[in-house]
């Protein structure tokens, strides 16, 4: 009876060390966030110190537009890579191409916006702006949740040793993106767009990695998906208001030139229908 009280014991103790060690197979389990503050790189400091300026913006249509990640306050490695952070800004340049009172769109790169801790972003921004020929600059600022929490779904494996547990994982990702445009010589906010995402999966504690390394980048993309769909809308209300000048004025327009204000006939187009018209003309007076 001893004899098999002992290997019972032995075949817990076994049972609970693997099981203990199967904890080990993940460095992402709990809680993780990422994010970048817009208000902490341009207001650092007390907010009651900040000047708020009543100038309204001059936009030289069109525009040129300077894009850029907030720099992350809180970063950890894996948290954005480079190239995806320039895929995704790819994204928003689509976007803000689509609409004819913008002249270019440059991506910046977020070595440009670092500062002096403490320092006012908006300095940064203004030394960007001369080096890279730009009017307005778009700000796209996040945070993302990563959580992985132990459940019920573990699965239970027979090795030559004995049992082996390998937990389950609930696996969540909450991701919030926002883009803020701003007129670069009055810093005033021209208009903003955000985008959220939720997703979920479950896995093994050995694929947790995996699972919320891609988990992670898809919040990302869903979640710029979310806010272009935004930003598109903004931006025609934008225009709606800069074109009919109702209520408080956004800002106040003067164009550059050659360019054609108007949604209609470029002035090419309008040449070419005049000539035709002319054409017409002189031959129905020759008949």
């Amino acid at each position: 009876m001893k004899h098999y009280r002992g290997k019972a014991l032995g075949l817990i103790l076994l049972f609970l060390t693997l099981s203990g060690c199967s904890g080990l197979v993940s460095q992402q389990s709990g809680k993780h966030e990422i994010s970048s503050s817009l208000v902490d790189y341009l207001y650092p400091g007390k907010q009651s110190n900040v000047r708020y300026s009543t100038e309204t913006p001059v936009l030289t249509l069109p525009v040129n537009v300077g894009l850029a990640f907030v720099p992350s306050q809180h970063w950890r490695g894996g948290a954005i890579a480079e190239t995806n952070k320039v895929k995704l800004l790819n994204k928003v340049k689509a976007s803000f191409g689509k609409h004819r009172f913008i002249n270019s769109i440059t991506i910046i790169p977020g070595i440009y916006l670092r500062k002096p801790s403490g320092s006012n972003g908006f300095d940064t921004l203004d030394q960007v702006a001369k080096l890279h020929n730009i009017d307005v600059i778009a700000l796209v600022s996040y945070d993302q949740v990563t959580q992985s929490l132990h459940n019920n779904a573990s699965l239970l494996y027979w090795t030559v040793v004995g049992m082996y547990v390998i937990p389950g994982n609930e696996n969540s990702v909450q991701t919030f993106v926002d883009t803020a445009v701003f007129d670069l010589r009055s810093r005033k906010l021209l208009l903003r767009a955000p985008g959220v995402n939720s997703l979920r999966k479950r896995s093994t504690a050995i694929g947790v990695d995996s699972v919320m390394k891609s988990k992670s980048l898809q919040g990302f993309n869903l979640a710029f998906d979310d806010m272009i769909k935004n930003l598109d809308q903004e931006l025609v209300h934008f225009r709606t208001r800069l074109k009919e000048g109702k209520g408080i004025p956004v800002a106040r327009v003067q164009y550059r030139q050659g360019y054609s204000a108007g949604g209609g006939f470029s002035g090419w187009l309008l040449g070419i229908i005049l000539l035709v018209c002319m054409i017409q003309w002189y031959r129905r007076g020759k008949n």
